[in-house]
């Protein structure tokens, strides 16, 4: 007899024809002869998965379904009965898993809630939410957790920068009637490789205003500013020579959207001070969307998968600024500047700092 994928179909055909003749047992140990000889035969995993469910099986059912269903490919190029008993599958699949999904809850009851990570995690495994994990473009820390937005309780700090909150947004307000104050936040630059970034290069939509950039004070917008300035020198800015604090009035047009997006580092925070914010303003960060309610801050990690919108009539202004993340150890922060201070001196390439 022929060995490997050749035999493997006649295995196959002996199984269902066994089952026609209600012979279960039979027909498993040809798909297990079938698996043997090639363990990637849809139609052996498919109906592997249908015994074991009619054997009560519903563990082994569910793992051999998504085999099938992972390793099939375009449904559009498959035979009419295979693409057929695909799309079966997956709907016993999900009435599967809901079942489980509908016991597990019910044993943990109303304590899934009490720990919003643990209810993410629960909806996690079943798919109804993303993993997101820190995806810096350029540099990354290990052994940091991927917290979306960090409590606001270590940050007592935070409380004095909302007081400021209406002088702070009188100051941004004056700065909105000047076309040479804000700028577009993703510029284009001659000396490096042009790539639109999602349509927002050089797009005035997503504007922004600098305080302080890469690390440098924006003296004539400071002097303009008295009272951010103010608070600015009382926020713990990151601080790494070419390229922090930054710090900047981010004003968002009228219908704009930022796509997702991962920031550069890991090793910092990045915060938001709401200013002026019309209804229908949204900011995601992972799995967790949230509403700017001005004078209301809050602190994310920008290395997790971001985006936000405008969907209102109006601008929305925020203030932006970076910290050390809490984790990062006097020594570590030392380390950090030291290192991208050498990567400047031996001029190794980098990606623009601001994108």
């Amino acid at each position: 007899m022929a060995a490997g994928p050749v035999a493997a179909p006649w295995r196959v055909g002996h199984a269902m024809a066994c089952l026609q003749l209600g012979d279960p047992l039979a027909a498993e140990q040809s798909v297990d002869a079938a698996l043997a000889l090639d363990a990637t035969n849809l139609w052996a995993q498919i109906l592997k998965g249908d015994l074991r469910l009619a054997a009560s099986d519903e563990r082994a059912a569910l793992a051999f379904y998504q085999r099938a269903l992972d390793s099939a490919p375009n449904r559009d190029t498959l035979p009419v009965p295979l693409a057929d008993a695909l799309s079966r599958i997956q709907r016993t699949r999900g009435r599967l898993l809901g079942d489980v999904e509908r016991r597990l809850r019910d044993s943990l009851g109303a304590e899934i809630t009490a720990s919003g990570r643990f209810q993410e995690a629960v909806d996690i495994l079943f798919g109804h939410r993303k993993l997101y994990v820190q995806s810096p473009k350029y540099f990354h820390l290990p052994g940091l957790a991927s917290i979306a937005f960090f409590p606001r309780e270590p940050f007592t700090w935070l409380t004095k920068l909302e007081s400021r909150f209406a002088n702070i947004r009188n100051e941004a307000a004056e700065l909105l009637g000047d076309s040479e104050a804000f700028r577009p936040y993703i510029e284009s630059s001659r000396n490096r490789p042009q790539k639109d970034q999602d349509g927002l290069t050089d797009n005035a939509d997503w504007g922004a205003c600098y305080l302080w950039r890469n690390g440098v004070p924006n003296d004539p917008i400071l002097k303009r500013c008295p009272a951010t300035a103010a608070a600015i020198s009382d926020i713990p800015l990151a601080d790494i020579p070419n390229r922090s604090p930054t710090v900047l009035f981010s004003r968002l047009r009228p219908g704009a959207h930022i796509p997702p997006h991962c920031g550069l580092i890991n090793t910092r925070l990045i915060g938001h001070l709401p200013l002026i914010v019309p209804a229908c303003c949204e900011f995601r960060v992972g799995n967790e969307t949230r509403v700017w309610r001005e004078g209301q801050s809050w602190l994310f990690d920008d290395t997790i998968e971001h985006e936000a919108w405008n969907r209102s009539a109006h601008e929305r202004v925020i203030m932006i600024f970076e910290i050390w993340r809490p984790e990062i150890s006097e020594s570590e922060r030392a380390l950090l500047r030291r290192l991208f201070s050498t990567l400047d001196q031996i001029g190794a390439p980098t990606q623009a700092w601001e994108i």
